[in-house]
């Protein structure tokens, strides 16, 4: 992916392998080695990631370790996150041990349709 933060040129290109070692711009990131899932933190899209490959029943809930495209730093690290089903459309989002929090309302996909004061799918 390449474009532009205000008159900034950037380029990101991220990669993983099945033993879920992480490359950012050709360069190995050890912190977020082990990570299963990625974070694009200008994008909720990602959260349907690990809401689809948990597949979790109502009232269950599990905590993933993504790797946090923090932007517009561009810089990837850890995140713990924990995904709770609060009903079929709906999952309560947790990340920085509870300092943030968010309900996100999904389709039957798993797909993030809202995601208060961030994103609402049309």
């Amino acid at each position: 992916m390449s474009g532009w933060i205000a008159a900034r040129p950037v380029r990101v290109a991220l990669a993983a392998s099945e033993d879920r070692r992480w490359w950012l711009n050709d360069v190995e990131c050890p912190a977020v080695e082990g990570s299963t899932d990625l974070d694009l933190n200008f994008s909720p899209s990602t959260n349907t990631l690990p809401i689809r490959r948990l597949s979790l029943e109502v009232g269950a809930q599990r905590t993933v370790r993504a790797a946090w495209l923090r932007f517009p730093s561009l810089e990837l690290e850890p995140l713990e996150q924990t995904y709770g089903r609060l009903a079929e459309d709906r999952y309560r989002y947790e990340s920085g041990g509870g300092r943030f929090t968010a309900e996100l309302r999904v389709d039957r996909s798993g797909f993030v349709r809202e995601y208060p004061g961030i994103w609402v799918a049309e």
